[in-house]
């Protein structure tokens, strides 16, 4: 679900009038509170989140169920290109492990609370498609390397 700017109220206003706050929230279904020095946060209702977190749960346990009953998971593979376009750079094999990676990802987010795997999941596989998808940087990539590079610079 996204949320508009016009579902959003800055963390004042919730400080200011929770009531109208949480009024606006439960009718919505959920607001954005935006702060000005931190990250944004969802004002939303419990049931409604438990109601989402089950709903996970019920779509992991039905991918795993595929999964399960079918090991090469050909449904699910025949359906990511769809979903994830750029999987078009990746081998069979790859695109049935990557299947296979975010399914158990997806249980981990449903059942243990789990969210960012299935985000980095995603975000792997994509930057192994982003590579291939190149001729040059794949050779390169695939090049024999030695010795030590140095120390690693962490981007944020």
């Amino acid at each position: 679900m996204s949320t508009s700017n016009a579902d959003a109220v800055t963390f004042s206003d919730l400080s200011r009038n929770p009531r109208a706050v949480a009024e606006r929230a439960a009718r919505l279904g959920r607001v954005r509170v935006t702060h000005r020095d931190a990250p944004d946060f969802y004002l939303t209702a419990a049931d409604r989140e438990d109601q989402r977190g089950q709903t996970l749960a019920t779509a992991s346990r039905l991918f795993l169920a595929l999964i399960k009953h079918d090991p090469t998971a050909r449904a699910l593979v025949v359906a990511m290109p769809e979903v994830f376009p750029w999987v078009r750079h990746l081998t069979s094999a790859e695109l049935r492990a990557f299947t296979l990676e975010l399914v158990e990802a997806l249980s981990d987010a449903a059942e243990l609370d789990v969210d960012l795997t299935a985000q980095e999941v995603i975000a792997g596989w994509r930057a192994t498609a982003r590579i291939k998808a190149d001729p040059v940087r794949y050779a390169q990539a695939r090049k024999a390397t030695s010795g030590d590079f140095g120390q690693v610079e962490v981007s944020t």
